[in-house]
């Protein structure tokens, strides 16, 4: 018959348990500090890149962005705020904060066009010919980085994606599902029609006219009646407007 423990087995016991955890507790320790170390000596290092290369990193949009990824993996942000180190090296603090100014300048001026919703693209356009530079000299990744920096003046801008297309948003209206499908089809041809909502989603019609209203309501789409088939058309100007149409209302 096999014996029990006693009460100095069970002491034993709990002592190398206890053992073991202090063991366990000082090895995370240690590699804790030597994670702390090794973190502080990168980022000394991304200071000295920065300083080396502060010229490449304002005046090139792919090297920027490539920048701002290798600040990531440290857990640094450059745009954290307009002050402090970063700021006082590169400068990019106020590029963004400026370049967040004029986006939100564009949006306001093109709004009685395109509703609110505007194509990144030709939002880069626009700023480019607002800045008076080319279109390469602003990436998109730019224009993303200081569109995040809009949100804190609320729920308006924000950046959703329909189909293929990036749009952003500067109005606080909520689109669903049914409102953002509706966008992406309206990109074939600018316009939709409640029969064809109806027949590539399989909508009933008042699914598809609540839908198509609610999008009319909010600005994001003109009707047109004039069509000898008595069809209405509705078309979504944030989809087919592009830069060359909107650049004098954006200017003045």
């Amino acid at each position: 018959m096999r014996r029990r423990p006693g009460i100095a087995g069970l002491q034993n016991a709990a002592a190398t348990r206890d053992q073991f955890r202090l063991v366990g507790e000082n090895v995370a320790k240690v590699r804790t500090d030597v994670m702390k170390e090794q973190l502080a000596t990168f980022r000394s290092q991304l200071e000295e890149f920065a300083r080396k290369h502060k010229s490449d990193i304002r005046k090139n949009p792919i090297f920027r962005q490539q920048f701002h990824e290798m600040c990531a993996k440290v857990g640094v942000d450059p745009l954290a705020s307009n002050k402090g180190v970063w700021a006082e090296l590169l400068g990019i603090g106020d590029f963004y904060y400026e370049l967040g100014v004029q986006i939100v300048d564009i949006c306001i001026a093109t709004r009685s066009h395109n509703g609110g919703l505007i194509d990144l693209l030709d939002l880069r356009k626009l700023l480019c010919q607002k800045r008076k530079t080319i279109l390469e000299s602003l990436s998109e990744d730019d224009c993303l980085r200081a569109i995040s920096k809009l949100k804190v003046l609320g729920s308006g801008f924000e950046v959703i994606s329909v189909g293929r297309r990036k749009l952003v948003r500067s109005v606080p209206t909520e689109l669903n599902k049914d409102h953002s499908g509706i966008l992406g089809l309206a990109q074939a041809e600018g316009y939709v029609t409640v029969e064809q909502v109806e027949k590539e989603f399989s909508w009933s019609t008042g699914r598809a006219v609540d839908a198509l209203e609610t999008l009319l309501k909010e600005g994001l789409a003109m009707i047109d009646d004039g069509h000898r088939d008595g069809k209405r058309r509705y078309w979504f100007p944030c989809v087919t407007v592009s830069s060359d149409t909107t650049v004098a209302e954006a200017k003045s």
